[in-house]
């Protein structure tokens, strides 16, 4: 019986693949090349760094992560070494979706803002981008994308320079962390990028949290009056307390948390390894109905919206808790930031609610549609 090492946070976890082999649950940072020794298969998430130093000297022929990011792992190593690699590309992109127009219009319900006719420039139009700017632009928001490989492979003219975006009112970034060559993403939004943001523009980052220097931001944020939401962070789960400060929504790296997103990654995972050994693929998993209905009195569209996507996700709460790592000792926010992922109760998708409008406005069923929830 093959041997499988995996972090304890995937969910699902022992249902999914206790049948095919002996499964040890282990927390993911306490992953090492000691408990590999004799293990045939590795499954993790982010927080596991995946190269030479795990690796060497072990059985591993199968690596896999239930992420969409895989900049934690070295891909050059495992090729070299012909050990199998898969991610999870596309499990949460819902959730994240979801995750930043909360945000957004939670941002926009507080400061008074009118998000029509505003203009979003979206930096990586891959799975979460390409959903963010479809939505965008039904809620009336002008839409500027910026994608160099896209554009590359297409030659479109929709997909614009940074620069040619850098003054819109909104910015999100959705690209992975790369750190050298043509699309290197490392710092990308550095001192004088973030020096040429529009005074107070909306900053939204639910990518990787070094695609932005932390610490400039931590400078620039106050004198540019910027709006920021920041899921991701420099040097998790150390994160920089002084931006946590200024930032307007702070959350601990849980924007694609959400229950769905996370099952999806599992069966990712679990179809790929099935596959690798030749298995068949019988787990399914079966969640859980929820029965909730959010009632809409009012016909005005956006602040109708602000309502619905706060009935179900509650981002202020998230918010609030991030901010406790403020009181803690340097030692003791590590663990916390941690406990806060490990801990974190998953939301449920638009899908699984039920919206009921007291008054008919075609416009503002088309949105309810469009965003995935159902109507009565």
């Amino acid at each position: 019986m093959i041997k499988i090492i995996a972090d304890e946070n995937i969910e699902f976890l022992e249902e999914a693949f206790s049948t095919l082999g002996e499964l040890t649950k282990l927390p993911g940072r306490k992953i090492s090349n000691k408990e590999l020794n004799d293990a045939d298969v590795l499954l993790v998430r982010s927080v596991t760094q995946i190269n030479k130093a795990l690796l060497e000297g072990t059985k591993i022929k199968f690596v896999g992560t239930a992420t969409i990011g895989n900049d934690h792992v070295d891909k050059d190593y495992l090729i070299s070494n012909n050990i199998f690699f898969t991610d999870a590309a596309g499990c949460n992109s819902d959730a994240v979706t979801e995750y930043v127009f909360t945000a957004l219009f939670q941002i926009a319900a507080e400061e008074n803002i009118n998000l029509r006719n505003k203009t979003i420039g979206i930096v990586g139009v891959g799975n979460i981008g390409g959903r963010i700017a479809r939505l965008a632009n039904a809620i009336g928001l002008k839409v500027l994308k910026n994608d160099p490989p896209l554009k590359r492979k297409t030659g479109s003219p929709e997909y614009l320079g940074l620069d040619e975006l850098i003054d819109a009112d909104i910015i999100t970034l959705h690209v992975p962390l790369i750190k050298e060559g043509i699309d290197k993403t490392l710092h990308l939004f550095d001192n004088e990028r973030l020096s040429k943001l529009k005074d107070g523009s909306i900053l939204i980052n639910t990518s990787r949290g070094s695609v932005i220097d932390n610490t400039a931001l931590n400078e620039i944020i106050f004198h540019k009056k910027l709006r920021v939401i920041l899921d991701v962070w420099e040097n998790e789960p150390n994160i920089n307390t002084g931006l946590l400060n200024r930032v307007k929504i702070a959350s601990p790296h849980i924007a694609g948390y959400s229950l769905e997103g996370k099952v999806n990654g599992t069966v990712i995972l679990y179809k790929a390894l099935c596959d690798f050994l030749k298995e068949p693929s019988s787990w399914k998993p079966q969640l859980t109905a929820v029965n909730e209905e959010i009632i809409i009195s009012d016909i005005e569209v956006q602040q109708s919206l602000q309502e619905i996507f706060s009935s179900v996700y509650k981002i202020r709460e998230d918010d609030l808790i991030t901010r406790k790592i403020r009181g803690l000792e340097p030692k003791e926010r590590k663990i916390y930031f941690d406990l806060l992922r490990k801990n974190y109760p998953l939301r449920r998708e638009f899908p699984n609610y039920r919206v009921k409008l007291n008054k008919q406005n075609t416009e503002l069923e088309k949105l309810i549609k469009a965003f995935r929830f159902r109507i009565d």
